[in-house]
């Protein structure tokens, strides 16, 4: 079955608002913050790379 235009599937990132990042990095940093000494290299290499990319939109925003 075929998406229609605008629908979820489309496979286009989601839009997320300037307090909705704000939130999302507070959640990740925590996150990152209480993984447990033996949990993946991968899982925290994704998380600190998802940060870092957070905090330079969040920067080139706050600039506006």
């Amino acid at each position: 079955m075929r998406s229609r235009e605008g629908q979820f599937s489309d496979a286009r990132p989601i839009q997320r608002s300037q307090a909705e990042k704000e939130k999302l990095l507070r959640e990740l940093k925590d996150t990152l913050a209480g993984l447990k000494p033996h949990a993946a290299p991968s899982m925290r290499t994704a998380l600190t790379q998802r940060i870092r990319e957070l905090e330079s939109e969040l920067g080139v925003a706050a600039k506006r």
